[in-house]
């Protein structure tokens, strides 16, 4: 195999230029050649392209030929590629997954683009767009957010459209007991500058279902539907026990988990003596860390199920994204 690998690489030393200087081939390399969607033991040359096109739609100096030097080539949809940039740096236009916020927040994550009222929005969390009630309608949006070195107006991305209040209530409690039972859960994670973590409490606020804001981009074309490392959302689904998820965010980046709670009710912590208690949310495995606020929650086939915005060192909480949807009477 050894001789035969440096056979290929020959071949592709010589042949490479050539080859990159086919329209649509963005690459080059050795790989096992695939056949009906199988991969097989047969090394060949890969061609990775922009776009499939069909042969009639390329010239003739254009097509890939099916075997360059004796070996064969496989042709591979790759798009093009780009130099990736760091999801808190400046982004235009701006994919989900990067850094976002109000200019009186630190910085969270731009979810994703939906509608609301035909027009397109860019959805993230009510203590990242709206700064936990605090904002006014109207407000600008930076992108990336302030502790990102956002600054206004010239970062300026969008304005706040609209936003769920937040029923916020409830002091922690003296109670030993309760103490001795939430000393043992994990502190939820700091969310965007606003400390988020499970407590006993006292009283409780009115239940909550989501933690959401919409902000209308300044100009459509600074922002992009695609989530960065995930792509495009396909469609919306229920958020089922069991269901593989995953998420792009301002801080962890691209993660996995699975959804391993529904129908949770948990009290989050908004800031010092602030309490909020969420119904009906979903509860995956560690995948987000403070920053995250805000992320898209997908499962495996691109479906948009759930609104990132709290977690522990061992969990991460999301709204049902149906919630999220009835709420601000958005769409996709």
């Amino acid at each position: 195999m050894s001789e035969t690998l440096q056979t290929a690489r020959e071949v592709l030393k010589t042949s490479s230029k050539e080859l990159l200087a086919r329209g649509n081939v963005v690459a080059t390399g050795i790989g096992y050649k695939v056949t009906g969607g199988e991969r097989t033991n047969t090394l060949c040359v890969v061609c990775s392209v922009a776009e499939k096109l069909p042969a009639a739609k390329l010239s003739a100096q254009d097509l890939v030929p099916k075997v360059v030097q004796g070996l064969p080539t496989d042709v591979v949809k790759t798009g093009a590629f780009k130099a990736l940039q760091a999801p808190t740096e400046r982004h235009r236009p701006a994919p989900g997954g990067v850094s976002i916020g109000h200019p009186d927040i630190t910085a969270g994550t731009l979810g994703c683009l939906v509608r609301k009222n035909g027009l397109l929005h860019i959805l993230s969390n009510n203590h990242v767009l709206a700064n936990s009630n605090e904002a006014q309608v109207g407000d600008p949006i930076l992108q990336p957010g302030p502790y990102d070195g956002g600054q206004n107006p010239a970062d300026q991305i969008a304005v706040l459209t609209d936003f769920i209040p937040i029923e916020i209530s409830g002091v922690p409690s003296d109670c030993n007991v309760a103490g001795q039972i939430v000393t043992g859960l994990n502190k939820v994670a700091e969310m965007l500058g606003k400390e988020t973590r499970l407590q006993a409490v006292k009283t409780q606020a009115a239940a909550n279902l989501v933690d959401a804001a919409v902000a209308r981009p300044v100009r459509d074309e600074d922002v992009s539907p695609e989530i960065l490392q995930i792509g495009t959302i396909q469609d919306i689904a229920e958020g089922e026990l069991g269901m593989k998820v995953k998420k792009s965010g301002r801080t962890t980046g691209f993660t996995e988990g699975e959804i391993l709670q529904v129908d949770v009710t948990v009290n989050v912590q908004y800031g010092t003596g602030r309490i909020a208690q969420f119904t009906d949310q979903l509860v995956a495995g560690p995948m987000s860390q403070g920053g995250d606020s805000g992320s898209a929650v997908l499962d495996e086939n691109n479906r948009l199920v759930g609104l990132l915005f709290a977690g522990s060192d061992n969990n991460t909480i999301f709204n049902r994204i149906q919630n999220v949807f009835s709420a601000l009477e958005l769409s996709l």
